[in-house]
């Protein structure tokens, strides 16, 4: 479940990924603060884009034209999205590290019990 303290750019990118996450038993309780980091950092990018989109790369500055502030804030939310994106295996070579387990009872053939019977 999505922190109440979340913005709202923040939970709705949780409401679109989340569910799938927790479907595949990548995203657990232990994850949600991980997780959390991963939507506010995406929420970010996207606000910071919108900024980028709506203005231009270069605006005055106290000592003349100066990079787009918003071009910095955008570069830092996707590193912090991409890093945790890869630990959640949102991106397709990430995907294949990604190795959770699927299933309840570990007591059948395949499972570790098997081992103590």
């Amino acid at each position: 479940m999505c922190p109440d303290w979340a913005s709202d750019g923040a939970r709705e990118i949780w409401a679109r990924l989340a569910p799938e996450l927790e479907k595949r038993k990548v995203l657990t309780t232990w994850d949600v603060d991980a997780f959390l980091i991963l939507c506010e950092a995406l929420a970010r990018y996207r606000n910071a884009t919108a900024l980028v989109n709506g203005s231009a790369l270069l605006v005055q500055g106290g000592s003349g034209l100066m990079k787009n502030p918003a071009l910095q804030v955008q570069a830092e939310a996707e590193r912090t999205f991409l890093t945790y994106a890869a630990r959640f295996g949102l991106t397709p070579s990430d995907r294949q590290s990604i190795k959770v387990e699927v299933g309840g009872d570990q007591d059948h053939q395949g499972g570790p019990g098997r081992l103590l019977s």
